[in-house]
């Protein structure tokens, strides 16, 4: 469903001519999501192929958008009861739980100056169009966008998603809930702050659903829908140090 009172923008279906796969899971939180931005500043710095990365986290742990404030959005106490660390990325967006039965994407794709790139909202309906065609064919009920960057089948989320502009390539990037335990999304976040229309106030427990699919599925469908070729990318590790020790700190993840 498109944002009520966006104009719906033409999307162009027809691969990227270099769109690299990379399937890589890190062993810490801190570790992936410093790998979504260092692959964002190679390609700002080389002007590389456009990439398409899937990771798997295996523990559990919060991720806060760029601007939220940890207090208002997450269950402190019983993330701390449950040995639930909490961190921020460096994209916008509301606050996640992820762990075992979630599947993230990362999409470093060239901004343009014209066309459904040159935007926010454009590259939102860009990429969103294609992610939800994608999923559609996998499953039986009809796959929808609501707010401005939700998945959902028919009113339950299942894929959230948020991106980061810098001046020759964006970094957008979700997570798909295949087999997650619902019932600790409910316990370790509060109610958002913000929150699109369509939720009606509904808590996470009945605003949220999983997928029954596998992770290779939706990366096959993921990749087909994107042109993602066979060429892996590079760990760019000379990017990568700076930016762990950043999302490991405690300065970082709860400046707000």
């Amino acid at each position: 469903m498109p944002v009520a009172g966006l104009r719906r923008l033409p999307v162009c279906f027809t691969p990227s001519p270099a769109v690299k796969r990379f399937d890589l899971t890190l062993p810490t939180p801190a570790e992936n999501l410093a790998c979504d931005e260092a692959l964002l500043c190679q390609c700002e710095e080389t002007g590389g192929d456009e990439i398409l990365r899937f990771w798997e986290p295996v523990q559990p742990f919060v991720v806060v958008g760029y601007a939220n404030a940890v207090a208002s959005e997450v269950n402190a106490a019983a993330c701390q009861s449950a040995g639930v660390p909490i961190f921020r990325r460096c994209s916008g967006g509301g606050t996640v739980l992820q762990g075992a039965g979630c599947l993230n994407y990362a999409l470093i794709l060239r901004l343009t100056e014209t066309g459904p790139r040159a935007t926010i909202t454009g590259t939102n309906q860009f990429v969103m169009e294609r992610n939800r065609l994608a999923l559609q064919s996998l499953l039986a009920g009809p796959v929808r966008i609501q707010g401005h960057t939700d998945l959902t089948l028919g009113p339950l989320k299942f894929s959230g998603n948020a991106q980061r502009r810098r001046r020759r390539y964006l970094l957008f990037h979700g997570t798909f809930l295949l087999r997650f335990d619902l019932d600790l999304i409910e316990r370790c976040l509060a109610m958002p702050s913000r929150q699109p229309d369509y939720r009606a106030s509904r808590p996470h427990r009945d605003f949220l659903t999983c997928l029954d699919l596998a992770p290779e599925a939706v990366k096959s469908a993921l990749g087909q829908a994107w042109g993602a070729g066979p060429e892996a990318a590079e760990l760019p590790h000379e990017r990568m140090e700076p930016l762990i020790r950043r999302y490991a700190s405690r300065e970082w993840n709860f400046r707000f």
